[in-house]
């Protein structure tokens, strides 16, 4: 049988890459071309069985009008996911509804990022051609031996004993960088490193005077990475102690995954969008007020850290990049069975 031919459209390969979707497109197109059923070019001009668009932009949607060909969409976006991102977007949401509602009808198949996204494609926008695959990275990248965690610790010049708090994400609002940095000020004794900055910049990212004042204010024990290459994320994962996302929306974000692959505990916020993800491998704070008490606790307490890093493991085992490629290659002939 010849090999699926798939051209893997993403705008992030010439546009901003500091952001999750990036991540994703890169983690399962790796994995793809690693599988022998299928042949991948990225961006490519040729002919092809499958496009398969990561992005909305302008130069994805020329691919939505090719004829004979199948379309793929991953849909990483709802509308939700500019509130707190971008600015105004509380103005505009209305009409990126529409938009997005317009540009995943005209796939084929619509591949929703988890299961919370696949039931406002269904339920809000009244899709009709969707299904689930969950974002996923190949976890034997980020996975950790304490001899890496000493190398990873000489290199960011960290004492060994000192307990580390790691983040990670966009500088924006919705992510509640706020609480992060009054986490680090009121907790002097641990570190925290935010890895990640304003992906929009100054014009187009939500609140960024202010997160930039976070930035500029931060105590002595709060480093922020800044935007920096992915490969370069790693090793704050390895020299890390606790990973914590405190955002109010998510959909299946990709710094979740690279914290369970490296076995690290994961406090998360209690938010819907993780019932058919992290529920069970993830401590879920209700209000902010918990975060604090969980990091104490996690830092403090041996026994209790390493519950909480074994139990990562079922996120760890579930979202590897292996399993979501021949997934997602069977999707890809369903869709060319005649």
């Amino acid at each position: 049988m010849s090999k699926i031919k798939v051209n893997m459209i993403s705008e992030t390969e010439f546009t901003v890459k500091g952001h999750g979707v990036h991540t994703a497109y890169v983690e399962i197109t790796e994995a793809l071309k690693n599988n022998p059923k299928v042949e991948v070019e990225v961006n490519g001009q040729g002919k092809y069985d499958i496009v398969h668009i990561q992005t909305m932009g302008l130069y994805a949607m020329k691919w939505l009008f090719k004829p004979n060909v199948k379309k793929v969409v991953s849909a990483h976006l709802v509308p939700d996911s500019f509130l707190g991102s971008i600015r105004w977007a509380e103005k505009w949401r209305w009409a990126a509804k529409l938009y997005l509602k317009w540009f995943y009808s005209r796939a084929h198949l619509v591949l929703a990022c988890s299961g919370s996204v696949k039931k406002e494609l269904t339920e809000d926008m009244n899709l009709k051609n969707t299904d689930v695959l969950y974002n996923s990275i190949n976890m034997s990248r980020y996975e950790r031996t304490a001899e890496d965690r000493l190398k990873a610790r000489e290199a960011l010049e960290i004492p060994e004993n000192r307990p580390v708090i790691l983040g990670n994400g966009q500088l924006q609002p919705r992510k509640r960088f706020d609480l992060f940095f009054e986490m680090a000020k009121k907790r002097p004794d641990y570190l925290f490193i935010w890895v990640g900055g304003i992906t929009f910049g100054q014009v187009l990212g939500a609140d960024a005077k202010e997160m930039q004042s976070f930035v500029d204010q931060a105590p002595d024990n709060l480093l922020v990475t800044g935007i920096i290459p992915l490969e370069d994320v790693r090793q704050y994962y390895h020299a890390a102690d606790i990973f914590t996302l405190p955002a109010e929306q998510e959909n299946h974000p990709m710094c979740v995954l690279e914290a369970a692959g490296t076995g690290l505990p994961i406090l998360l916020r209690d938010i819907w969008n993780y019932q058919d993800t992290f529920k069970g491998g993830a401590i879920l704070a209700k209000e902010d007020a918990s975060f604090l008490m969980e990091i104490d606790q996690l830092a403090k307490d041996p026994a209790y850290r390493s519950k909480w890093a074994e139990k990562s493991s079922l996120i760890k085992d579930r979202f590897d990049s292996k399993n979501s490629a021949s997934r997602l290659i069977g999707f890809y002939e369903q869709l060319l069975d005649p």
